[in-house]
């Protein structure tokens, strides 16, 4: 096995690591901040500040990786989660909100960490590659998909009379883990793009914008996560709205997590043999029928099916809108591109979180769908935009 397959292994592990921390966040954050708010209106609060620290981060990040490679960076991040995770159970014990906030707030600095790495595995195999390497890391999700929302309901209440501290310590355990295993195990290694010697100057970050390809990926990135975002943050407000439980809301946040990394384990050959346009398009069509199902009923069985299929588009849109990144820098301009594309999808991925209370209290659950599903027709235009231009240069040569 070679360093590159290796690292694939290792980042699809921390990948898992990863998705079993945030799923505990993505269950219990919203309720705990509830919880410990003064003013309910800022319950959402700590939620948004993982998205708010995830897109600052994000310009920071490559920087980081590319100055003391990517095993120390990504270490890093695992480091700050794990720190965060902590001091959320000391929040919990104090209940104190702001220190629950910076908590939060660190979960995110590893989230943005953990984004990346994708792009690291997918920037060290051949282009024809990419897209299954970038599908071989999202599938370390899935186990943790389906068990981080269980063990999120089963270790909150493992510290008496702490609501949520006990949850908060297994996130913090998870990050100590990925932290270990980054440091014994991952390898920088060379990139293949790199080792292909393309000598040609960095292009201004304008003109690599400009590319339809850019402007393709980024639609499907940024769409896709701020749709994501805004209905996911939403769904256990909607429910508690509704009268469902903390365990009615694990178990959709549940399925809605194994909709966002079982794909995976077919997503990129499905990109390989159709083409990322299709795969995006097909996303774009699951994440339009999870906002008509939230629009049709507030009941139960509704929520698990919006919140399925909102999980499965996320990743068709996602796997595609990352494989056309790859495809838009030269080796010596990857810094500056993955930070823009980044910073720009955790920007919109932030504010869609800071207002997801307000929405989902103003409009009800089914109007918040109606008024996202609009948003769909940007990523399919850009592709098929970027998709034409393809088409027509090849006819060309």
């Amino acid at each position: 096995m070679n360093i590159a397959q290796r690292n694939i292994r290792i980042l699809a592990l921390c990948q898992g690591l990863f998705v079993a921390a945030i799923s505990i966040d993505l269950t219990l954050t919203g309720l705990a901040g509830y919880t410990l708010a003064s003013d309910k209106a800022y319950a959402t609060l700590p939620f948004a500040l993982i998205t708010f620290a995830n897109m600052l981060t994000a310009l920071v990040s490559p920087h980081w990786q590319q100055k003391v490679g990517r095993r120390l960076g990504f270490a890093t991040g695992s480091a700050i989660g794990a720190v965060g995770a902590g001091l959320s159970v000391l929040a919990m014990y104090q209940q104190a909100f702001w220190l629950f906030c910076i908590g939060t707030a660190c979960i995110g600095v590893f989230q943005a960490f953990a984004g990346y790495y994708r792009l690291a595995a997918a920037d060290n195999v051949t282009p024809e590659a990419k897209s299954r390497a970038i599908a071989t890391v999202l599938t370390g999700g899935v186990i943790a998909a389906v068990c981080g929302p269980w063990l999120a309901k089963l270790s909150q209440g493992w510290v008496p009379h702490v609501a949520f501290a006990g949850a908060y310590a297994l996130a913090s355990l998870f990050g100590i883990v990925s932290l270990a295993l980054l440091l014994l195990f991952y390898r920088d290694a060379a990139s293949q793009s790199a080792a292909q010697a393309d000598t040609r100057p960095p292009r201004p970050l304008g003109e690599i914008v400009r590319q339809p390809v850019f402007m393709a990926a980024l639609a499907n990135n940024v769409v896709a996560y701020t749709l994501m975002v805004c209905i996911m943050t939403a769904t256990p407000l909607a429910m508690i709205a509704c009268g469902f439980g903390v365990n009615d809301g694990a178990g959709v946040i549940q399925w809605h997590m194994l909709g966002m990394f079982a794909p995976s384990f077919f997503s990129g050959w499905l990109i390989q043999r159709f083409g990322p346009a299709a795969v995006s398009i097909t996303g774009a069509l699951l994440t339009a029928a999870c906002a008509l199902i939230g629009q049709t009923s507030n009941t139960l069985p509704y929520f698990y099916a919006a919140l399925l299929l909102l999980g499965l588009g996320w990743n068709f849109m996602f796997v595609a809108g990352t494989t056309l990144l790859t495809q838009s820098y030269r080796p010596s301009e990857r810094a500056k591109t993955q930070s823009g594309a980044e910073f720009t999808t955790g920007a919109f991925a932030a504010t869609a979180s800071f207002a997801a209370a307000p929405l989902v209290q103003h409009l009800g659950w089914g109007m918040l769908n109606r008024l996202l599903l609009p948003l769909l027709v940007v990523p399919v235009l850009a592709t098929l935009f970027w998709q034409f231009g393809a088409r027509r240069r090849a006819l060309a040569c």
